[in-house]
């Protein structure tokens, strides 16, 4: 199973655009992939697709896309992540922010691979609080495996 973060959505929407016929086909594919609950989303990052591209949200709602809330579970974990990034209350740099590490948690719960196109890191910033959440994922504690949405294509 794949859960979603907002940018892998958004780079699939801008890149392959539904509206385009040569596309027709991974568009069809993602819809029967949803209705198989194989991809899935938070609402977190459910809610952030909406915002930037409503038509994006209406269609996932439209082919029964799996939302998934936050739970009490999912709270404490990104809790306990934001911890081991050494993040103070709400003092976040350049790195994860805080709907980043719910999208992270709830994709640790749901023992899901987080699709994401947030930059990978070849060299890790001196502070934890600057990972972006493919480092995060592959944080040992973290140990949530990802990809972005042409690996997932691949």
């Amino acid at each position: 199973m794949y859960s979603f973060d907002a940018s892998s959505m958004i780079h699939a929407w801008d890149n392959y655009p539904p509206e385009n016929k040569h596309f027709d086909s991974l568009w069809e594919w993602f819809s029967n992939k949803m209705q198989s609950k194989e991809f899935v989303i938070s609402k977190k990052a459910f809610e952030e697709v909406s915002h930037k591209i409503p038509e994006c949200g209406t269609w996932l709602q439209d082919n029964n896309i799996k939302i998934y809330d936050l739970t009490s579970k999912s709270i404490l974990r990104a809790k306990d992540i934001k911890a081991l990034l050494g993040i103070i209350e709400e003092e976040y740099t350049k790195g994860v922010g805080e709907n980043d590490l719910f999208i992270i948690a709830i994709a640790q719960e749901l023992g899901t691979t987080l699709v994401t196109e947030e930059g990978r890191q070849g060299v890790l910033p001196a502070l934890k609080s600057n990972y972006k959440i493919p480092a995060v994922c592959n944080m040992a504690s973290v140990g949530v495996e990802n990809c972005n949405f042409l690996n997932l294509l691949k």
